[in-house]
């Protein structure tokens, strides 16, 4: 499941109250037949069969990161500890580093190893908040693919807190969003990104435009001859496979894609393409 919303609507604190960090002023929080409870009620934070993964890792900076992996694995098992800790590395793609102290790796090598460690002892479900947000684009794709085939091969539940579409649009089963802290949606990711209700659902997809007081992404608009819609261009983006063209209709900024570039103060026609829909 994949929470969004934009900053401060709750999505952290969301992630805490289900971890059992906060106590609830009411109702109750479940996981099949436990009731999640808070610091009032558990001298330690948390539960055995669920791990948790936030923005500030809790690592011990001086050991490998090897050791920081295999922390919570048994010891009496010297040989199944010592291939699960190198599986759960391959996982994070850390294998170059495996012998390396914690102090010594960027941010986003020390996020890989907290995800790895949290996953080491197989807990029934796991919470991430904000999981790539330190990690270069270079490895953040590949990355995702590991972690969430890794988790969907072990059947571990996941609840991922995020404000990147890509983190979650290709793996997550269900999406809620989250608005001032309530839940204002709740569905599939595709069920989400070909309906939005509202701009603030539409945002978190792409760029989207509000024509005759409907929402439009960008991809649905085309380039024609002739249409009822005449607009003046902007600016032009270029966007690796396409160019993002912004442009003035009729007072109001909207965007659209193209296959090519548009020169500035070009007057062009545009139309809703009933394909992409």
């Amino acid at each position: 499941m994949a929470i969004i919303g934009e900053s401060g609507s709750g999505k952290s604190t969301l992630l805490k109250l289900l971890y059992g960090e906060y106590d609830l002023d009411e109702g109750q929080i479940l996981w099949k037949d436990t009731e999640i409870l808070g610091p009032k009620h558990n001298l330690v934070i948390g539960y055995e069969f669920m791990k948790q993964v936030t923005q500030e890792f809790d690592l011990m900076p001086f050991t490998s990161v090897e050791e920081n992996v295999g922390k919570h694995l048994s010891n009496f098992f010297p040989e199944e500890k010592k291939e699960r800790t190198a599986e759960l590395i391959d996982v994070v793609q850390l294998n170059a580093f495996a012998k390396t102290k914690v102090k010594l790796l960027s941010g986003g090598q020390k996020q890989r190893v907290a995800l790895a460690r949290a996953i080491a002892k197989q807990p029934e479900i796991i919470l991430l908040d904000e999981p790539f947000s330190h990690i270069d684009n270079f490895k953040k794709q590949s990355l995702r693919r590991n972690l969430f085939k890794y988790l969907k091969n072990k059947n571990i539940s996941c609840v991922v807190a995020t404000h990147d579409k890509d983190d979650v649009l290709g793996f997550a089963n269900e999406m809620i969003v989250l608005n001032a802290s309530r839940i204002v949606a709740k569905a599939s990711p595709e069920d989400l990104f070909k309906s939005p209700d509202s701009p603030l659902i539409a945002s978190f997809f792409g760029e989207f435009n509000i024509i005759n007081n409907r929402i439009v992404y960008a991809h649905q608009l085309k380039l024609v001859e002739k249409s009822k819609l005449n607009a003046i261009v902007k600016r032009s983006y270029f966007k690796g496979t396409y160019y993002l063209i912004e442009a003035d209709l009729d007072g109001d900024t909207i965007f659209f894609e193209n296959d090519f570039d548009l020169k500035k103060s070009d007057s062009i026609y545009i139309e809703i393409n009933k394909l992409s829909q």
